[in-house]
């Protein structure tokens, strides 16, 4: 990783090509201290190629395999030459590509190594999404995405720390990754940046909230609301997060309270909701995690 520019804008494409063309429509993309890298995960036609035709102005790096988020984003990382690096979901627009706060809040401090935007959703009267979130509770491994599903009236309108970033738009100082490591590829899909979050704040850094910046997201228009694949990966991600992060007696707690509470209420749910293929994907999400082990 050499470094070239001031700010390297990455986001993944997978069969989502409308929707990256409306990111990159709300993107400087002549703006020479910028970069913005598009990693293909390999889409089932070429979108890489039609990228690269309507906006010459970026780089498009087109991957074999769908590598998951994670994956994604590293591929991305490796052909990055910013300073900072601003990952972004593909499902996102700005109105006012108006970056410079985050990157001050990053200079504000050598404690500081990752930030991340307000983020509301675009539908609706654009309700908020993330403003900062709770700490995980140990056991339950709950927490909260502060102000979700509230108008936006200005009051989480003050900075502040933060436990963990949100995957749909995270600002990384370069040395940051390069102490803290790149982001972990054994999810594939959720709850990677919570994991990356901890990574990160294991390696000395901080984590913080700006709302000077606001960035707005469709959600969920890759995955589906609810699908096999989605309940598939948040139940076996959760277990495997525990695994990697969790110290001392709130492991096992938490893996009985995972397995032995939520899991067969999960199942009885999504059976009695007549979706047998959720309560497939929810079995085969602690048994692929138990194999892990």
């Amino acid at each position: 990783m050499h470094q070239e520019c001031e700010l390297s804008v990455i986001t993944i494409n997978y069969n989502g090509l409308k929707d990256t063309c409306e990111l990159m429509d709300t993107l400087p993309l002549d703006d020479a201290s910028i970069e913005v890298i598009v990693v293909d995960n390999a889409s089932k036609t070429d979108e890489a190629s039609i990228l690269e035709q309507r906006y010459p102005q970026i780089k498009v790096i087109r991957s074999k395999e769908n590598l998951g988020f994670a994956g994604g984003n590293n591929l991305g990382i490796q052909a990055a030459t910013g300073k900072y690096l601003f990952f972004i979901n593909n499902d996102t627009v700005f109105e006012d590509f108006n970056v410079r706060p985050l990157i001050a809040r990053l200079e504000s401090s050598g404690q500081i190594g990752m930030v991340c935007p307000k983020i509301r959703f675009a539908w609706g009267n654009r309700p908020i999404q993330y403003t900062g979130y709770t700490p995980l509770s140990p056991v339950t491994m709950r927490n909260r995405s502060i102000g979700f599903g509230e108008a936006d009236h200005g009051q989480y309108d003050v900075a502040h720390p933060t436990p963990y970033a949100h995957g749909a738009a995270m600002m990384v100082k370069r040395e940051v990754i390069e102490r803290a490591g790149m982001m972990p590829e054994c999810y594939f899909l959720y709850y990677e940046e919570l994991d990356w979050s901890m990574m990160i704040r294991r390696a000395g850094y901080d984590i913080w909230y700006e709302p000077a910046c606001t960035i707005y997201h469709k959600e969920s228009q890759a995955t589906g609301q609810d699908s096999p694949l989605k309940i598939y990966y948040i139940t076996r991600n959760r277990l495997l997060f525990v695994h990697r992060n969790t110290r001392g007696i709130s492991k096992p707690l938490s893996f009985l309270y995972l397995i032995g509470v939520v899991a067969p209420k999960d199942i009885i749910k999504h059976l009695l909701h007549k979706r047998p293929d959720l309560a497939k994907a929810t079995i085969k999400g602690v048994t692929h995690f138990l194999k892990l082990l």
